[in-house]
């Protein structure tokens, strides 16, 4: 099992103390919230320049419902922040980076794809918690962490065996849900005041029956990406 350390090059810098407990994960997430002072733009970014495009490993939740309509209530109460709208279909959690367009070849990341196809574990449910958020987003806390972390930790396995770039490591992944960018450099405490009245909201279970490699882009101040393979995890799906 891939173990969590304390990184200020992550958010929250330090994990939560059990990654399977629901209250520990929201508390840890909410109290590093509360600590920021003043957030900064999500799009000030280096090497996000015009044109630019990123491969990464994303789960995507365009189809379902209750999140869609739980983040959308969200976003609505949240209105007067002024934030960017993450787009109902561009749900999704961030898993790992691969690498940018220009350093990775397109056969690369077939290979990539057909080495971790069948070797990523099986497929399981994660819940979105209230919500927090960080430096430059407002997102929903995601629990349980360790079917997230071991599936970031095999997908890290198989770039390492590829040798693609990759991203962080393991040991810093932070799994979140994000609803809201910041667009500016602004004091936090209105925004921490703001989201704090929505912290009571109940939370939306969500399947993880598959895990997406897509070719990412920006479209303005949101991003898009293209599926490119999408690998399902054994399991048991969800009649829909």
């Amino acid at each position: 099992m891939t173990s969590l350390i304390d990184d200020s090059r992550a958010f929250p810098a330090a994990p939560p103390l059990d990654l399977d407990d629901p209250q520990k994960i929201t508390s840890n997430d909410w109290n590093a919230f509360r600590a920021v002072e003043r957030m900064t733009s999500h799009w000030d970014r280096p090497g996000w320049t015009p044109g630019h495009r990123t491969y990464y490993w994303m789960l995507a939740f365009a189809e379902e419902p209750e999140l869609i309509t739980h983040a959308r209530s969200c976003q609505q109460a949240l209105a007067e922040l002024d934030m960017d709208e993450v787009p109902h279909d561009g749900l999704h959690i961030t898993m790992n980076k691969i690498g940018s367009c220009a350093d990775v070849e397109p056969g690369t990341v077939d290979a990539l794809a057909r080495l971790a196809n069948g070797t990523l574990g099986g497929a399981f449910e994660v819940r979105a918690e209230s919500v927090a958020g960080s430096t430059g987003a407002i997102r929903f806390s995601i629990t349980p962490w360790t079917p997230l972390v071991e599936l970031h930790a095999a997908l890290h396995r198989v770039g390492q065996r590829v040798g693609v770039p990759g991203g962080k490591p393991s040991s810093l992944f932070r799994p979140h849900l994000g609803i809201l960018y910041n667009n500016r450099d602004r004091a936090a405490a209105p925004v921490v005041e703001a989201v704090a009245l929505l912290r009571n909201r109940p939370s939306v279970t969500l399947p993880v029956e598959r895990v997406d490699l897509v070719e990412l882009r920006r479209e303005g101040r949101t991003y898009r990406w293209r599926v490119l393979h999408s690998l399902a995890l054994p399991g048991r799906s969800r009649a829909r």
